[in-house]
């Protein structure tokens, strides 16, 4: 099939009229090229979008078009939202699902439609902040060690390979995604005291690297059996392909059972214990800041309620006072 029958395939998908339909698919086809969102994320829009649109077919009586929406009412609006509540939707998805609304609204503004000032009077869902859940310092360093593997019946290339990839996420602060997106010319080896990736919507960053991390690297490379073309992927699968995360994921669910860690201790746990501990030994908030790649600050203000709760933790069962009552 080619593209062009591709996409007439899915504009037919689309619930609403036809202009709707045609300016759904500008829409998307924008958040790709122009806002370049990742590709997950422009399906979940498109697919918070068709949801949208089905919805206003029923409430409406017929398929909306692009009149219609920018006729909408606030009302309208928190029907939508008040049916896929009702689904138990929750909070966090139902925020996802607004902002890819108002997104919507703001392309049709700007193809000149009209104003969509409806969508920019709902509030927002309030979603409750989960806290990030670190691992200690001992759990972490162990579960970037090759060695606390060596009983498996695994290769050794692979054992080198997932601890240097997990060193990253714990020494450096990188996402999985991130360390897997090297390529073979970036691998932080000896003289190599930083490496540049490309984090959340493109946005690039350098990150020091420490020398634990470069010799998880450099014994991973000396075993490794396959050559690595410099625009490779620096991080290979069994098979010399590129390496999926979920390899990583099940590496980091053996260490759980080995090392008697708790179901939270994931790849992206190591990311959390890298701030939680440079916070914890006096680091700089905006230094953390620009080294996780946060676009907003008060993201990673996070990591002070995680030490604060530690410190009340051990407050609690140490201190003399702490179970005394007033």
């Amino acid at each position: 099939m080619s593209s062009s029958d591709s996409r007439t395939v899915l504009d037919l998908a689309l619930p609403g009229a036809a202009d709707t339909r045609q300016e759904t698919m500008q829409w998307l086809a924008s958040l790709a090229k122009e806002r370049r969102l990742s590709a997950k994320t422009v399906e979940a829009y498109g697919r918070d979008l068709r949801q949208f649109l089905a919805f206003l077919t029923n409430h409406l009586g017929e398929p909306p078009t692009v009149k219609a929406i920018l006729g909408l009412k606030p009302l309208d609006i928190r029907s939508f939202l008040a049916a896929r509540r009702m689904e138990a939707v929750q909070s966090r998805s139902l925020m996802r699902q607004l902002a890819a609304l108002r997104s919507f609204a703001r392309h049709l503004e700007r193809e000149g439609h009209g104003t969509a000032s409806a969508f920019a009077a709902i509030r927002s869902p309030k979603v409750d902040k989960n806290l990030p859940r670190p691992l200690s310092a001992s759990s972490a360093v162990a579960v970037t060690e090759a060695d606390v593997r060596a009983g498996e019946s695994r290769k050794q290339w692979i054992l080198a390979r997932d601890a240097a990839v997990l060193s990253l996420l714990y020494g450096a602060g990188l996402r999985i995604s991130e360390a897997l997106g090297l390529q073979r010319r970036d691998a932080p080896v000896r003289g190599v005291d930083s490496i540049t990736v490309t984090g959340k919507g493109g946005k690039m960053r350098s990150v020091p690297v420490i020398p634990p991390i470069q010799q998880a690297v450099e014994d991973y490379l000396e075993l490794c059996p396959y050559a690595l073309p410099p625009e490779g992927p620096l991080f290979v699968g069994a098979r010399g392909g590129p390496l999926s995360p979920r390899i990583i994921q099940l590496a980091v669910e053996e260490l759980r059972g080995a090392l008697s860690l708790p179901d939270s201790a994931t790849p992206h746990a190591l990311r959390h214990s890298f701030a939680t501990h440079l916070l914890a030994r006096g680091g700089d908030l905006r230094g953390i800041q620009e080294l996780l790649g946060h676009a907003s600050l008060s993201t990673t203000q996070l990591y002070t309620k995680v030490d604060a709760a530690r410190l009340l933790d051990a407050f609690n069962s140490a201190h003399p006072r702490a179970n005394v009552r007033n």
